[in-house]
């Protein structure tokens, strides 16, 4: 039996997962932008109980000196850090600084306006929890 991760099918959902994030970012970026963040599909589930929503869960790494786009989630995000040390934000809010076993929340109505490798030299990754409507993007741009 194919390890589902592998299967064509999570190929086809990773990469629909990666392109609104790189369509997020200007379309000529200047030399000094910082390096895009790694997104690997981990698993999604519909929830039985809450028709029309489901689980996504994303294993997200930055790059030394990595960034997010200013962007949203129109759903409740969950992170939890795994390694590194990363920087978080949403708009009204307070800059996070985050270390591994520490969390981060974002609410659907939150504009993610900082997201962020604290380090210049070291990869940080983290687990993002999505619980968003089936058939919605999971990145979309900020309003």
């Amino acid at each position: 039996m194919r390890h589902p991760l592998r299967s064509r099918t999570a190929s086809r959902f990773a990469l629909a997962i990666a392109l609104p994030a790189l369509m997020l970012a200007p379309a000529s970026r200047a030399q000094t932008a910082p390096p895009d963040p790694i997104v690997a599909a981990l698993f999604t589930q519909a929830l039985a109980d809450a028709p029309g929503k489901e689980v996504l869960m994303l294993k997200v790494t930055y790059p030394p000196g990595g960034a997010d786009p200013v962007h949203r989630h129109d759903a409740h995000g969950f992170i939890y850090v795994l390694d590194g040390e990363i920087v978080m934000g949403v708009r009204g809010g307070q800059e996070v600084h985050l270390k591994p076993g520490e969390t981060f929340y974002e609410g659907p109505h939150d504009v993610h306006t900082v997201g962020r490798n604290a380090s210049q030299t070291r990869p940080a990754s983290f687990v993002v929890m999505l619980i968003k409507q089936q058939g919605v993007q999971p990145v979309l741009p900020a309003q």
